[in-house]
């Protein structure tokens, strides 16, 4: 039934010459945004107008103009090139060899199915807000290339996640745009008799009904669910309205319509999983709809029965590392959005489906937790890092049989990784092309191997290759930087540093996240002496380039930002210091492709386990950060620089003056003097040796087709081997 439906899927072409033909095909499969000639084979058409469609190809083939169609069509080299991009999409695609690995559990018949709230896929697809979303484009990008049957799961949000703008007085501003269904490459859903495919879930004591789009990551499909449609009322077409929008009462009926509603779609679809894998918390009420397919199935089930058949199927990955950050409800929020008609279907009083949510079941004070829920139903629990995982077994320690010590809590861990061929910068890439083959990525399975190529490599070609990354984003910064200022009516005199600002010479320090206060933010800005030494040294200067969002609701975080802000007119940060406004993919891609340095200073125990390192660390950039996450495994003392130790002090101040300290002596007595340690060439022999250590020590072990393999093999195929109490 599958096969019929993804067969009658609706689409809308564009009349390209016919020599360009392949473009509309490939241009439905994001396949093209991690290949290596995908992006320039579009940008090519016409540079500009890519720009201004935001790097998506559907939009620019309907835009370009009928002439330059005609001219490309008669350029025999772009022609050639579009070719060669069609056949290796076709081979792609036509590959069919699931990876050799797997058992054969997980079959496209039982596949994995996927959830989360959210996807970074790329950028001209606005369902993703950070760290969460790309991690899970990543996982879907890996299981196509590993060929692992995956289906995603998501919602289609008609507004997305805000774009930022900083007034000039510092302050964040959100500005919301509509998600452009006809310039996307997505598609209706429909059945066997061309009707859409509609979904119904019942929330808030009334039915509400979800149309389906379908987008290709490669071999694997991501549907999401929309309630945007006329069958709704004008309050649930808003269900679906903004990722992490509006108040608590939208995130419930978010996570009903993501988890009751996905799993009602795979049936439809006709696709029976091996495996659910809820990645957070907010898809965790598909466990409740298994169940209540199990207690009212043929023959019924208790409820007992049918959780134990839940766990069976279902894997959770918690990303949080403190009990606040985890969604929970107040209990009269959740009995308005279910009513009473859900428990009883599940065969439960109304205190034993609260007590689902709930650490203690027994506590009726404690809210209605998704974490909570998703550990008692899941077959197992995973964190993102090791030293999150064991963060994690200490936090949820209750959830276990009394006289459990923390160690043996069942809470295991996957370290996050990251999708090499989406993030490695063009220059690097061809360089791994030229040195090791086009088949680079399968090295990386072989580290001994990988780090033999890699360190063969040489030291004039890959320092070249980084020079002119940099090169390209001291351009990017200040065609940015100009346009936001003059956009907001900023000073002539502050208007036209952006022009001059920045040089590609200096070494470079990114700092780009979640602005929240536990990433502190303002640790390099807490001796601004020692700050500005470094800026305005005259020989061995330094620049910093950040970028990040606050969430909408989060006045303290858009306070920390707007007081950064509030010495941007100083000679020496008008000149080397800037932040991007609107971080989104693009700016993250050209950042971790150029920096020389890459800060990260969250407060101990706090980042689960952070990616955006991992990126750099691919490209030769070189990490400077706090000990914790995956920087805790991947720092081997000569592949970057930590900043303090393991200690955790129970006093933030403390913490924070310690850590600050470590920070500036890192940077002055070890970083800033290696970088500008040249030899007669001019080029920095050691720091080189760094660049190709790192490269060839963490992306082996820091890339998303590891994990997804470790998914498979310890999460998905592994049986129960134990009991949730």
């Amino acid at each position: 039934m599958v096969a019929q439906i993804e067969r009658t899927l609706t689409l809308k072409g564009v009349d390209l010459p016919w020599p360009l033909k392949d473009l509309e095909r490939i241009s439905w499969n994001y396949w093209w945004s991690w290949s290596a000639q995908g992006v320039s084979i579009f940008r090519d058409l016409d540079p500009t107008l890519w720009e201004e469609c935001e790097n998506n190809p559907r939009l620019l083939l309907s835009e370009v103009s009928e002439f330059r169609l005609a001219e490309m069509a008669t350029d025999p080299f772009y022609i050639e090139r579009v070719a060669k991009l069609a056949a290796e999409f076709d081979a792609y695609m036509a590959d069919t060899t699931i990876w050799q690995a797997n058992s054969s559990r997980i079959t496209p018949e039982h596949p994995v199915a996927y959830f989360c709230a959210e996807f970074g896929i790329h950028q001209s697809l606005p369902l993703y807000s950070g760290g969460l979303g790309i991690l899970a484009g990543d996982h879907l990008k890996s299981a196509s290339d590993l060929n692992l049957p995956l289906r995603g799961i998501g919602l289609l949000y008609r507004y997305g996640y805000f774009r930022q703008r900083i007034t000039r007085g510092g302050w964040q501003e959100e500005h919301y745009g509509e998600t452009l269904t006809h310039a996307l490459p997505l598609q209706i859903v429909r059945d066997d008799q061309n009707e859409r495919i509609l979904i119904q879930v019942e929330m808030r004591g009334r039915i509400v009904t979800a149309q389906v789009w379908r987008v290709d990551i490669g071999r694997v499909p991501l549907y999401l669910l929309d309630t945007n449609i006329p069958e709704n009322d004008e309050t649930d077409r808003w269900v679906t309205g903004h990722l992490y929008g509006g108040d608590r009462e939208t995130r419930v009926v978010q996570e009903m319509m993501l988890g009751i509603g996905g799993v009602r779609l795979l049936r439809k679809l006709g696709v029976d999983p091996h495996v659910f894998h809820l990645n957070e918390g907010h898809s965790a009420f598909l466990t409740l709809e298994l169940a209540r397919e199990f207690v009212q199935g043929d023959p019924p089930m208790t409820f007992e029965q049918a959780r134990a058949r839940v766990r069976e199927l279902c894997v959770f990955t918690t990303h949080t590392p403190i009990a606040a950050g985890n969604d929970e409800f107040d209990t009269m929020l959740i009995e308005k959005c279910f009513g009473r008609t859900y428990e009883e279907q599940l065969g439960l009083t109304h205190e034993q489906f609260l007590g689902l949510g709930r650490v203690n079941p027994e506590n009726e004070a404690e809210w209605f937790g998704l974490t909570p829920l998703a550990i008692r139903m899941c077959r197992s629990t995973n964190g993102v890092s090791k030293k999150h995982g064991e963060v994690s077994r200490e936090l949820w320690a209750k959830m276990f049989q009394s006289g459990t010590k923390v160690e043996e809590v069942p809470i295991t861990s996957v370290t996050n990784g990251v999708h090499i061929p989406t993030w490695v910068s063009p220059m690097l890439r061809h360089a791994f092309e030229q040195h090791i083959g086009e088949n680079w990525t399968s090295l990386l399975f072989q580290p001994e191997e990988w780090a033999k190529a890699i360190r063969q490599m040489p030291d004039e070609e890959l320092w070249n290759a980084h020079r002119l990354m940099k090169e390209r984003l001291v351009a990017f910064i200040r065609v940015r930087s100009l346009n936001a200022r003059v956009q907001r009516g900023e000073t002539a005199e502050y208007t036209g540093a952006a022009r001059t600002m920045f040089d590609p010479e200096i070494l470079t320090v990114g700092f780009a996240r979640r602005i929240a206060a536990y990433k502190r933010w303002g640790l390099l800005m807490s001796d601004q002496e020692r700050l500005f030494k470094l800026l305005g040294n005259e020989t061995r200067p330094v620049q910093f380039v950040f970028a990040g969002k606050a969430h909408p609701q989060d006045q303290g975080a858009k306070l920390i930002l707007q007081q950064l802000m509030q010495i941007k007119y100083h000679p020496l940060i008008m000149s080397r210091a800037i932040f991007l406004q609107d971080y989104d993919q693009e700016i993250a891609k050209q950042l971790v492709q150029s920096v020389d340095v890459w800060l990260n200073v969250p407060r101990r125990p706090l980042e689960a386990s952070g990616t955006s390192g991992e990126k750099v660390a691919v490209n030769g950039g070189l990490n400077l950060s706090i000990l914790d996450g995956w920087w805790l495994e991947g720092y081997d003392g000569t592949n970057g620089w930590a900043i303090g130790d393991i200690s955790q002090s129970e006093d933030p101040a403390v913490a924070d003056k310690r850590d600050a300290e470590s920070l500036y002596l890192t940077l002055e007595d070890e970083v800033v003097p290696l970088y500008y340690k040249r030899d007669e060439r001019g080029i920095p022999r050691e720091w080189i040796v760094k660049m190709k250590t790192a490269i060839a020590t963490l992306a082996p072990a820091f890339n998303s087709d590891r994990m997804v393999q470790d998914y498979a093999s310890e999460i998905y195929q592994k049986q129960m081997l134990e009991v949730r109490g």
